[in-house]
């Protein structure tokens, strides 16, 4: 089987996929955690969620708690019944969008303040994206990010031949992909070796 073959079978299952509904966005995810609270003190005070409910050990072994970063009751939720550390098996990654790339700077500048340890940064092919990566407490890989394609009612999307990864945000935005603006407003964001 070659990949070629194997990438055109797959997109064509995508293709032909109807259902009687349409999924509009990732709802929420519930991760377990082995520490409640330092989860709940990292999703709070490192990324700026805010709690909406908390169940007690009494609804649910280990606890939950519902968090929100918009208008929906809960878009993260957290189960204190991980007995160790995940070994990142269950979930690849959970991404969170922003609306301007200063922003995904700023993530950057923020996480590292609060000495998180960046795992990736700089442009996904695919989608396009530019992000900054990293784990949470229990090493449930996490990612925020500024600039996905939208894919149309056409179903086009931008051709592979188009994909520009980056390993930095600033070769993020010195190599921008044609249609995205990588202006970044606060230039003090950008970091440069001298020359």
């Amino acid at each position: 089987m070659t990949d070629a073959g194997r990438t055109a079978r797959i997109k064509a299952m995508s293709q032909n996929a109807a259902a009687p509904f349409a999924i509009t966005k990732i709802g929420h995810v519930v991760l377990n955690c082995r520490d409640l609270e330092k989860s709940v003190r990292f999703y709070t005070e490192v990324l700026g969620f805010k709690v909406s409910d908390v169940y007690e050990e009494e609804m649910i072994p280990g606890g939950m708690v519902f968090m929100r970063f918009n208008a929906d009751h809960h878009g993260v939720a957290l189960i204190g019944s991980l007995p160790d550390s995940s070994p990142n098996i269950e979930l690849h990654h959970m991404a969170f969008a922003v609306s301007t790339l200063d922003e995904v700077f700023r993530a950057r500048e923020h996480l590292e303040l609060h000495k998180v340890p960046i795992i990736v940064e700089g442009r996904r092919r695919a989608g396009v994206q530019i992000a900054v990566e990293f784990a949470d407490p229990d090493g449930h890989m996490l990612e925020i990010y500024w600039g996905l394609d939208q894919v149309g009612s056409d179903g086009v999307t931008r051709p592979p031949s188009e994909w520009k990864g980056a390993k930095s945000l600033e070769e993020a935005i010195d190599n921008p992909v044609r249609g995205q603006n990588t202006k970044v407003f606060d230039e003090r964001l950008i970091r440069r070796s001298p020359k």
